[in-house]
């Protein structure tokens, strides 16, 4: 317990001097910033350090102005659920992160490979159900404004598993095969291009460039067919999970920043990589802070401790 209120009193230097409560400047009209979590790789009925890190992510979210939670795939390891009556949706969502602070800000969810164990469909359908679950279709977009400012950002949340051949020639992976990936990938290209937004971050839950032992397929296919849409149009951060571990990656000749999410469970090492800025194999999850004129973001592992920071200056 210690070691949990010595990590918020980093938070509260690294956040800007936030106090056990929300700060009345955090809710006055000189807040002019976006923050939100990422969570990934979450559902194992609290084992493996999710009982404890869903309860800092509620800490967190209790002690700090957070806007919503993204959640970039695999929310329910390891066979997805059936429907949305499935016992999973109690046993390793609504059972683990129990705090108000999660119930009080939005969710926004985009499916993994292991919601193609089951069905898509629930993952979906959910949202009829739970009112802090917002996954409105399987790949999405929202535009919101920095605060009071007159900036925007630009959130795009991408489904990766139809993106994927494995995924898409596997009889077991639900109906991935049947998604129309040219559809949704002539819609990442429209939605960027048509956006002229002082921020751009996307969203899924395959990385682009990772280290990991995981198939290099998946990663190949992700830069053909999405690599080149989010250069050719200005987004600056591409955010995914999938990988079980931290890591900030610059590609060489790429101004965007590739930040793969731990797990909100299990986790994995990290190995060396061309490009990788940091990596770091605690479980745990990340926030962001979106200004008009910054983006800073944080890795927090299952200690609640602050293990890398980086800000882009605008």
């Amino acid at each position: 317990m210690k070691k949990l209120v010595l990590s918020f009193f980093v938070f509260t230097i690294l956040f800007g001097g936030c106090t056990q409560r929300k700060s009345t400047s955090e809710h006055s009209e000189t807040v002019n910033y976006i923050r939100f979590m990422v969570a990934s790789d979450m559902g194992r009925t609290g084992v493996s350090e999710q009982q404890n890190i869903a309860e800092i992510m509620g800490r967190f979210a209790n002690e700090n102005r957070v806007d919503f939670l993204a959640v970039a795939g695999d929310p329910i390891h390891y066979r997805g659920v059936q429907s949305i009556y499935d016992e999973e949706w109690y046993l390793k969502i609504e059972s683990v992160y129990t705090a108000p602070s999660l119930h009080a800000i939005p969710w926004y969810v985009v499916s993994g490979n292991h919601e193609y164990n089951g069905s898509v469909q629930a993952i979906l359908d959910y949202s009829a159900v739970s009112e802090r679950w917002n996954a409105p279709a399987r790949y999405f977009s929202f535009t919101k404004q920095i605060g009071n400012s007159n900036d925007e950002c630009l959130f795009v949340f991408i489904d990766t598993t139809p993106l994927i051949d494995r995924y898409r020639n596997d009889p077991n992976r639900s109906d991935a095969g049947e998604q129309d990936m040219d559809a949704q990938l002539q819609w990442l290209d429209k939605t960027l291009a048509s956006s002229d937004v002082r921020w751009k971050i996307v969203i899924g839950h395959h990385p682009v460039y990772a280290t990991t032992t995981k198939s290099e397929c998946e990663r190949t296919d992700m830069q053909k067919r999405v690599g080149t849409i989010i250069e050719n149009h200005g987004v600056d951060f591409f955010i995914a999970g999938h990988i079980h571990n931290f890591q900030h990656i610059q590609p060489e000749g790429s101004k965007i920043n590739h930040v793969v999410n731990s797990s909100a469970s299990r986790s994995r090492p990290v190995h060396s990589f061309e490009g990788l800025v940091f990596g770091n194999p605690d479980p745990g999850f990340s926030v962001f802070t979106v200004s008009a004129n910054y983006v800073e973001f944080s890795m927090i592992n299952h200690e609640g401790k602050i293990v890398y920071t980086y800000r882009l200056d605008r």
